[in-house]
């Protein structure tokens, strides 16, 4: 009677661990999948900003058609990526475009005085930092659900219910590059 009682309270212990691994794994999903949503939210700042920059750019800088043309075409297909590695690709092709975007101050003196201008610029900078810190989050989240899916014993359970391992944001760039700002020059 006693061995029953002993193996009754090991399986109940074993059930309750294997719900608390199987929760905490649901939990860092999630917190995964908050986390890309936080770069949405910022992307879609920046997706709204980008046409306004251009727009304040174009009057001054009709030779850099092209770039604009780039940065414009990168925004659609950055706004048209359903999935989180469409959506990681079109942000970088997006950021690059961005950093293309370069023209001297000197060339466009009304641009450079031109406080609507400033003021988008100086929106996008800030953009760009909150971009960095929520790819940042990102990959912690993705980090924490990595490890719970790889160290024993939570793995088993990963592994019965189909958690994965999932991809970090990861720059196609120099890590260096991907902390500041791309740097937009008039």
């Amino acid at each position: 009677m006693n061995v029953l009682i002993v193996v009754g309270v090991v399986i109940i212990v074993l059930i309750v661990c294997a719900i608390s691994m199987y929760n905490g794994l649901v939990k860092l999903r999630n917190n995964r999948e908050t986390a890309f949503a936080n770069i949405d939210v910022q992307l879609k700042q920046r997706f709204d900003l980008v046409p306004q920059l251009v727009a304040a750019v174009k009057g001054y800088a009709t030779h850099e058609k092209e770039v604009l043309e780039k940065v414009t075409a990168a925004r659609s297909a950055a706004m048209n990526a359903t999935t989180v590695d469409e959506k990681v690709a079109a942000d970088k092709a997006l950021t690059g475009a961005l950093s293309g975007l370069k023209v001297s101050l000197e060339a466009y003196p009304e641009l450079k005085a031109n406080q609507n201008f400033l003021q988008l610029q100086n929106e996008l900078a800030d953009i760009e930092n909150k971009l960095s810190a929520t790819r940042r989050f990102f990959n912690s989240a993705t980090r924490e659900l990595n490890n719970a899916c790889e160290v024993f014993p939570s793995n088993i359970i990963a592994g019965m219910f189909g958690f994965k391992r999932a991809a970090m944001y990861e720059a196609t760039e120099s890590r260096e590059s991907l902390n500041k700002a791309p740097e937009v020059k008039f």
